[in-house]
């Protein structure tokens, strides 16, 4: 089965697992959800930081969209597959100005966000929940004046219906940078130690978005990070390497935070009782995809980065640097998409959520 079908199936199973569990608590399940509110960093961005600071530099969307997108790849990020298999639009960032259409959702994710405040980006999870509340009230005021009025223009049209938060679809893919930004500023053991932190941190802001009628939460676990470009440009220690080529010690640190975030959604599960989780388990998917990069038709080596290092010389993508007195533009040709993966021993631990490993 080819990469794309495959990816496109597992979205729908667990899609299917997850509009299955809502409908036995009660849900009507006849169209599934009728928005999707994602919350996240650059793995699911669609346009936030591009539009908060400077453009993004190609490619950014142009492979799907044939134009810019703002996203900080070339081609469709998994919500976007999300929103395709329930028939929804792609989602619109809610830092864009432009072209914005909310009436099924919105984007709060920006590229380098992370759970806990002080990392890469201003835009921290409990700023994008704070925008979601204030977008939630504002969008309930707004939609009430108008309604009132008997107006069918399109700013009615283009917002959300306010009766529609407690069916919506709430996802998240963020925590990488937390990781990332650790590793940079303090040693190995002691982002091993921030991760119950930043995981209550992560289960407040769950509990938060709960008490504004959230009910229906994906999320993702976090990737290899010892596989980033940034990890095995700065790791030289060919001891500290996996089959793959990746940073082992940092790749052992992203398991553990992702053992640790299903027991706390487990917990979160038990605590808030009309809560449906998924736990979603996106360092297999990334890993297996490294893993198998040949077989897939991506990179012959996944650990030589384009962008990142250029014989030992540190190149950021879109930038252009001198080296050895040659000019050498940096832009990534492919992107290894990403697969949701999911596997038929998910662990039931009560009528309200399920868990897949």
């Amino acid at each position: 089965m080819g990469l794309l079908k495959l990816r496109r199936l597992l979205v729908v199973l667990i899609l299917g697992l997850l509009i299955g569990v809502t409908t036995a608590g009660g849900g009507s399940g006849k169209c599934g959800f009728p928005a999707v509110y994602n919350f996240g960093d650059s793995n699911s961005d669609t346009g936030g930081i591009s539009a908060a600071f400077n453009a993004i530099q190609p490619p950014n969307g142009e492979t799907f969209f044939r134009r810019p997108s703002g996203r900080a790849c070339d081609g469709r990020l998994i919500v976007d597959f999300i929103a395709e298999k329930l028939k929804l639009p792609y989602l619109s960032a809610y830092l864009d100005s432009l072209g914005t259409n909310f009436r099924h959702g919105a984007n709060f994710a920006t590229g380098g966000s992370s759970i806990c405040p002080g990392g890469y980006s201003p835009f921290h999870l409990g700023i994008q929940v704070s925008q979601f509340i204030q977008f939630k009230s504002r969008i309930t005021d707004l939609f009430n004046r108008l309604h009132s009025n008997n107006k069918t223009s399109i700013p009615i049209k283009r917002i959300a219906r306010p009766q529609e938060f407690s069916k919506a679809l709430y996802t998240f893919d963020i925590g990488q940078n937390d990781l990332a930004y650790g590793y940079q500023h303090s040693s190995e053991e002691q982002v091993r130690a921030s991760i119950p932190d930043i995981l209550n941190t992560f289960s407040e802001a769950v509990q938060q978005l709960y008490k504004e009628g959230a009910r229906y939460f994906w999320v993702h676990n976090t990737g290899p990070i010892g596989c980033l470009p940034y990890s095995i440009l700065y790791n030289k220690s060919p001891d500290n390497r996996d089959s793959n080529g990746c940073v082992e010690s940092q790749n052992e640190v992203s398991r553990e935070f992702n053992r640790q975030l299903k027991s706390r959604l487990l917990k979160l599960g038990k605590k808030l009782p009309l809560a449906r989780i998924i736990h979603i388990d996106m360092y297999s998917a990334k890993y297996l995809l490294i893993t198998e990069a040949k077989t897939q038709g991506f990179v012959k080596n996944p650990v030589k980065f384009c962008c990142g290092s250029y014989y030992g010389y540190h190149i950021d993508c879109g930038k252009r640097e001198v080296v050895n007195g040659t000019t050498h533009h940096c832009q990534l040709t492919k992107l290894v998409k990403l697969l949701v993966t999911h596997d038929n021993h998910g662990t039931t631990t009560s009528q309200h959520y399920k868990f897949s490993h």
